[in-house]
């Protein structure tokens, strides 16, 4: 009973810092099949996130495959300089510095839209905030006590929190950009969802696929069913 207690608590952490917080999430707008956002999407994971980051389980042939592009247009647009189009999206950042640098190798992100969620991701993203008390100087109104530095601050800018009281207490009511960034606030609007996107691809691939044939599936079953209903009323018509 304690362990599932357990589960349950460490599972609704994220929504229950984020409700203390008073904040709430707000909604990814997720495109499977918009290939250009896609494509961004995987600029954007190469450029900001690839570092630190690995999504060891998808290959960038599979990206010129799914996205419709040339694999030549892949490796020079996408993927980063000398690999090769039957790679793996791995990050370069090996384990000693890893440790040495954050205390922890950084997550695989292959799965992270499955095991969290799309909106979860776009609000995390998004969340940064300035924290002169944190060793790294942010912190994040959806993983409080975050230990990743913010690699977008250039393109977002400079958030500092808004609070509000709530029950004696004080909660972020909202963000508030402090130094503005490269980016106006609907541009990085839209870069975060394009990378949301790409992560919520590269968590099922086949989503797309799997939906497609699933319908030719259950019209299979249902053409069964109905056959199945004809032949059981011809055999008991007999016995009557």
């Amino acid at each position: 009973m304690n362990k599932l207690l357990t589960l349950f608590l460490i599972f609704m952490l994220p929504f229950t810092v984020l409700a203390s917080e008073g904040l709430q999430l707000q909604k990814a707008d997720i495109d499977l099949t918009n290939n250009a956002s896609l494509e961004r999407g995987a600029k954007h994971f190469v450029t900001y996130c690839l570092g630190c980051h690995s999504a060891k389980h998808i290959r960038y042939l599979r990206i010129a495959i799914d996205f419709d592009l040339k694999e030549d247009k892949v490796l020079k647009e996408i993927a980063p300089l000398g690999a090769n189009i039957y790679d793996k999206m791995t990050s370069a950042m090996n384990a000693h510095d890893a440790e040495k640098w954050f205390g922890i190798m950084p997550p695989d992100l292959s799965l992270i839209a499955r095991s969290r969620g799309e909106d979860w991701i776009y609000n995390y993203l998004k969340g940064f905030y300035t924290d002169k008390s944190k060793p790294l100087g942010v912190n994040n109104t959806v993983f409080p006590d975050v230990g990743m530095p913010n690699v977008l601050w250039q393109l977002q800018g400079e958030q500092t929190p808004v609070y509000k009281n709530v029950d004696g207490r004080e909660v972020i009511e909202k963000l508030s950009i402090k130094e503005a960034g490269q980016l106006s606030e609907k541009e990085f609007d839209i870069m975060i969802n394009d990378l949301t996107n790409f992560l919520v691809y590269v968590g099922e691939p086949v989503k797309l696929e799997r939906e497609r044939m699933g319908k030719y599936v259950l019209f299979f079953i249902f053409m069964i069913f109905i056959l199945s209903y004809l032949l059981k009323k011809e055999y008991w018509k007999d016995l009557h």
